[in-house]
């Protein structure tokens, strides 16, 4: 397990707080930076040589997506390691930067995305943490006042989060650019079992959702209880995997439904928050409105008439009441699909540093998955 801190990514205090616990001398070290964003987590590991030995080889560019294979074969266990217990917990998320080789060409950073069951294509909440980390962590050779764009090559594709910088540090609010999203289907009826029929939209904002109402399913996505909102998102997830397959315009690598965002069924344009949650993965829940997620909705209801290009929609998480903020800034054209550029608005806060170590000879060094 290679990986360690670049610069003052997880620096430690002077004196004797360098020091690190008793382990074994062969064990590794991992040194992250803490975040959050509308309280989902952001483990960022600012470096992970593997990764960074595979981009500078010349992994094709075609994505990040042959990266992301190559450290899911030969590093998966940093991933357990950080995201599941005892050093992270089932809602965990992370982010691997890299920098320099062909992942990142003509972007300051590339980014891979982990959570507790594997990688993701795209993370809006990670994108908005990480454009506040590429500044600080100077990644950008000069950043600008007011507001600094921040280029991020995501495996889905490249991003731009725009930064407010006031010279010597970042702050809030953050917003980026999304890759085209788009409608892949909509009003599509489903047979959910211990659910019935169910109509739901698809949409893609750098990953597949599926979206409905949570009345549909008679439950509140207000009052329902969360454990009942994950069972009903994670029978949709199922069913649609099943009886819908997904294309993308690019690769094939991306065309998997990622999960289930269940809302209040408000869709129309109003200045009025609406509200939803979103159940990924192995029924991992984001405590954040979801940035991915509002990009697909976005684009769900502009291609529907519901909203017009710079129309602000105001989006809020049923877990935590945080806000992000999504409008369609710009049409455009993904393979056969009609698309629009989505600019996602949210807060994202740093939380600490970590120095993590693994004593070889310890039997869950490697973590475990409990839900």
């Amino acid at each position: 397990m290679a990986a360690r801190g670049g610069g003052d990514g997880g620096g430690d205090s002077g004196g004797a707080g360098r020091a690190l616990p008793p382990h074994s001398p062969s064990g590794a070290v991992l040194r992250t930076v803490e975040m959050h964003t509308g309280g989902e987590p952001l483990r960022i590991i600012p470096r992970l040589e593997a990764a960074e030995r595979a981009a500078a080889a010349g992994l094709s560019l075609l994505s990040l997506l042959s990266l992301r294979r190559e450290v899911a074969a030969t590093q998966d266990h940093v991933r357990r390691a950080l995201m599941h217990e005892p050093r992270g917990h089932a809602g965990m998320y992370g982010a691997v930067v890299v920098r320099g080789g062909a992942a990142a060409e003509g972007a300051h950073l590339a980014a891979l995305f982990l959570h507790c069951a594997g990688y993701s294509a795209m993370c809006g909440h990670a994108v908005m943490a990480l454009g506040r980390f590429a500044l600080d962590y100077g990644l950008v050779p000069a950043p600008t006042r007011p507001e600094t764009a921040v280029r991020l090559r995501c495996p889905c594709g490249p991003v731009t989060a725009f930064v407010p910088w006031d010279g010597h540090r970042s702050s809030n609010p953050v917003r980026f650019h999304s890759v085209p999203a788009f409608a892949a289907a909509t009003d599509l009826a489903i047979d959910v079992p211990g659910h019935g029929k169910v109509v739901v939209d698809i949409g893609y904002g750098g990953t597949f959702y599926a979206f409905l109402s949570a009345e549909q399913l008679g439950l509140d996505v207000c009052s329902s209880k969360t454990r009942d909102l994950v069972s009903a998102a994670s029978a949709v997830t199922e069913a649609v995997k099943k009886q819908f397959k997904l294309h993308h315009p690019e690769s094939e690598d991306l065309a998997f439904l990622y999960g289930t965002i269940l809302t209040d069924g408000k869709d129309t344009f109003s200045e009025e928050p609406t509200t939803n949650i979103c159940v990924f993965a192995d029924e991992q829940v984001d405590r954040s409105p979801t940035g991915s997620g509002v990009t697909a909705r976005i684009a769900l209801q502009y291609h529907k008439g519901l909203i017009q290009l710079d129309q602000t929609r105001t989006f809020r998480s049923s877990t935590t009441g945080s806000l992000f903020t999504g409008k369609a800034v710009k049409e455009a054209k993904f393979g056969n699909y009609n698309a629009v550029i989505v600019e996602v608005s949210g807060e994202a806060f740093y939380t600490g540093t970590a120095t993590f170590t693994v004593e070889e000879e310890d039997p869950l060094k490697h973590g475990f998955f409990f839900k």
